[in-house]
């Protein structure tokens, strides 16, 4: 109960309690010798001793004890007695005669009746009263009365509501620390974003009330500040203020110190704590637990715990329900659920639907559902329309859409936005794009990207002894770059680079990681290098694979090798199929060869 007199800070506390203790035992004891003597000196007539004696009985919850005592010490003009007398009656539910008092004792001065009659008001719809008797408790410095005020006035949006936040904050008030908090968290975020706990870094002031609010036991105050330290990289002191919170009863807190304790492996106590915060009806920790299970490869109790996240009205708990379905190629289960959760506004299911409807044919069907989930925001959806439109050779909007996934770094929309730049002739943009997409480890986009530098690179220049003088250039780097994320391509340059240097092993080991990965051209290049180098037998190995794949200059090779070998009935086949293969200048030579060696056969 809340002795609201001037004098009850004496008795605020909470020492009223059964002791657990031998100091409690003590305390009680003390407190117990204090009321005998307040009680003697109020039966001898003494106001104080009657105005104190009656808030310890109301603070014990002795009404019928206190009232008599509280009556007599208002009668003898006691404010304190006077404002716990309302406190009283207001227990009883006498509100109106409980106004009156206060009324007596805010007039005489008493900030917490004030405060008290303020409340009453404001609970009656009398605003204009409610401000006035809570400006007067503000004024004096009452914390609650301050708080009262600050939230009145925001409630009418009016100005000033701020300053009595802050002013009820510093003088201890821990909810009055949370919403200045919040407060400050809101107008630092950007218009129509989210607060610090969601993406916004909080200033220091933001995070010291935060803080006050939190080490006064302030569950949702204890559950921001673990999340502005968890952003910060702070993890341990993250951790502590998530585990107060969660104590408290705060389910989100549970859940986030679910996450914490996950990444750092151990999953255990992870699932604890989503089980905590899930029966409290937690939607994203009965989200993680399901996923926890599905990874596990236990389908039935994650698609539970999924269901319980949809129960508690997470959207996240149908469009997980829709993967599991999906994994288990029960389409129709995973395409229903896919709906459900894009009804409801979850832009990736809209996104997932529309890819299970193209799958199945459904092109008309896709379009407006990855429209609805680029819309909201969908990246992927953003890009998936540029594929859909592309397809139909609607370049123009397929660019578009492109541009846009772009925008917000999807990597292969950089990549074709890249290669559409570089189709319509604009290097420049084509050049900044596909820089994107290669940073973000685009292989094809660092191979396009270094061809483009490689056709700009000037000749290199020449020793004056003439030796040839090699640093490596910026499109080289790109081009090792691609050619080590296994771009075969970029593999086969990189060989040919290192050919051009002179390094004979490092451009082998190049085309034949190309060639085994099923490059004809490394195959080819490999079987160059390898004739070279006095290797015949083997590069015939290779140029024959490479033919098999279609390459001409190679057919051509092997018709030659066998012609030398006298093989004139395999040297005709390999010139038939390099003259099949071309180009034209490799078709003109193996035309001549294949004449020659009919001729040879026929004598």
């Amino acid at each position: 109960m809340d002795v609201m007199g001037d004098k009850a800070t004496l008795f605020e506390t909470g020492r009223f309690v059964h002791p657990s203790g031998p100091d409690e035992v003590g305390e009680v004891a003390e407190d117990a010798a204090e009321e005998v003597r307040q009680r003697l000196a109020a039966e001898s007539g003494d106001v104080e001793a009657m105005s104190v004696l009656g808030a310890m009985l109301l603070r014990r919850g002795d009404l019928d004890g206190a009232e008599p005592h509280l009556r007599a010490a208002t009668a003898a003009g006691d404010r304190a007695a006077a404002n716990n007398l309302g406190v009283l009656l207001h227990q009883r539910g006498y509100a109106d005669e409980a106004a009156g008092w206060w009324r007596i004792a805010a007039v005489a001065g008493s900030a917490a009746a004030a405060h008290a009659l303020g409340r009453h008001h404001r609970e009656r719809g009398d605003e204009p009263a409610a401000e006035y008797w809570l400006r007067q408790a503000a004024e004096q410095g009452h914390a609650l009365g301050a708080y009262a005020l600050a939230d009145l006035l925001e409630h009418r949006g009016e100005a000033g509501a701020e300053r009595w936040m802050r002013s009820a904050a510093e003088r201890g008030h821990r909810e009055a620390a949370y919403r200045l908090a919040r407060a400050l968290d809101r107008r630092a975020a950007p218009e129509g974003g989210a607060g610090a706990d969601d993406g916004v870094v909080a200033t220091e002031e933001t995070e010291q009330w935060y803080r006050q609010a939190a080490a006064r036991g302030h569950r949702r105050a204890a559950l921001h500040l673990g999340a502005i330290l968890e952003k910060r990289g702070e993890l341990k002191e993250a951790g502590r203020w998530y585990l107060t919170s969660a104590k408290d009863g705060e389910a989100r807190a549970a859940c986030a110190l679910g996450f914490l304790l996950r990444d750092a492996g151990d999953t255990e106590s992870a699932a604890v704590w989503w089980l905590r915060a899930a029966q409290d009806g937690d939607g994203n920790a009965a989200n993680a637990l399901g996923a926890l299970h599905a990874e596990r490869g236990e389908p039935q109790t994650a698609e539970r715990w999924y269901r319980a996240a949809m129960d508690a009205g997470d959207d996240n708990g149908a469009y997980n329900l829709g993967l599991l379905c999906a994994e288990q190629g029960r389409t129709a289960q995973a395409e229903q659920w896919y709906r459900r959760a894009a009804y409801a506004g979850h832009r990736e299911a809209a996104n997932a639907l529309a890819i299970l409807l193209l799958q199945v044919g459904d092109t008309a069907g896709a379009e407006p559902w990855f429209s609805k989930a680029a819309e909201a925001g969908s990246v992927d959806a953003a890009f998936n329309l540029g594929i859909l439109f592309a397809g139909r050779g609607e370049e123009t909007v397929a660019l578009r859409w492109y541009e846009r996934a772009a925008a917000a770094g999807h990597t292969e929309a950089a990549l074709q936005v890249g290669i559409a730049r570089l189709r319509d002739g604009d290097e420049q943009e084509a050049e900044r794009h596909l820089r994107c997409a290669a940073g973000c480890g685009s292989a094809e986009a660092a191979y396009r990207l270094a061809t483009v530098l490689d056709a700009r690179r000037p000749p290199e220049p020449a020793h004056e002894l003439g030796e040839s003088v090699h640093e490596k250039s910026e499109c080289e780097e790109w081009y090792e770059r691609a050619a080590s994320q296994g771009h075969r391509r970029a593999q086969v340059r990189v060989g040919m680079l290192a050919a051009a240097r002179g390094d004979v092993v490092e451009a082998a080991r190049w085309y034949r990681e190309a060639a085994e990965a099923g490059s004809r051209n490394g195959a080819f290049n490999l079987g160059l290098l390898l004739a070279r180098e006095g290797s015949e037998p083997e590069a015939a190995v290779w140029w024959t694979r490479a033919a098999d794949a279609g390459h001409g200059r190679a057919a051509l090779r092997l018709a030659l090798v066998y012609a030398r070998r006298g093989e004139l009935a395999e040297g005709q086949r390999w010139a038939d199929r390099a003259v099949s293969l071309g180009p034209v200048e490799v078709a003109e030579r193996a035309a001549r060869l294949r004449d020659a060696l009919r001729q040879e056969l026929s004598a």
